[in-house]
């Protein structure tokens, strides 16, 4: 027998939600997950640093990403195709086919202030590392900023939407009618 399980990792963070939607995030301890996974503490803190982690330790290279996706655009792309191309890719990637985890991931997220912050924290990041992808390709502060705040208002927004309905309605689809809505409000 393996001395590391392979799917340890995943039983941990299925074994953590699944107490989290039950009791509540802080009535949940590591070793109740560890537990309901089957799996030693020990194992625990070699995949995560703390029970946070279960639900952001994921989350740590979508800025890397995004600010590669704007700065590895092609030379002549607009910023609004830069944005939208990578809306789409972070939308299939990270978002299609997960819509009942989103939803679990979100409400144990609404019933805790620091995890609230954290999320605050990873909307930040996300805005900071998309505003060094367009400075780096040459616009300037303000225009990078002001494109890095809309892209993750945009992001949020959407997902938010996506979440409430209940039809099929692909995530990339909200986005560009919340951005059509943002063209008609900024018009008006």
């Amino acid at each position: 027998m393996a001395r590391w399980q392979a799917d340890a990792r995943e039983r941990l963070r299925q074994a953590a939600l699944e107490l989290f939607a039950e009791q509540g995030f802080t009535a949940t301890t590591v070793p109740m997950i560890t537990a309901r996974a089957g799996l030693t503490t020990r194992t625990f803190f070699r995949h995560f640093a703390d029970k946070r982690e279960v639900l952001f330790a994921d989350e740590a290279e979508l800025p890397a990403y995004a600010e590669q996706l704007v700065t590895e655009a092609p030379a002549d792309a607009s910023p609004l195709t830069i944005i939208l191309d990578g809306l789409r890719a972070v939308a299939e990637a990270r978002f299609e086919g997960r819509k009942d985890t989103v939803r679990q991931w979100r409400a144990i997220v609404a019933t805790d202030a620091g995890l609230r912050e954290r999320e605050l924290q990873k909307r930040a990041a996300l805005a900071a590392a998309i505003r060094d992808g367009f400075c780096a390709r040459g616009l300037d502060p303000t225009r990078a900023a002001l494109l890095a705040e809309t892209s993750a208002t945009l992001m949020y927004v959407s997902v938010t939407e996506w979440l409430e309905i209940d039809d099929d309605r692909k995530l990339y689809d909200v986005i560009e009618t919340a951005l059509a809505a943002l063209r008609a409000t900024l018009d008006a």
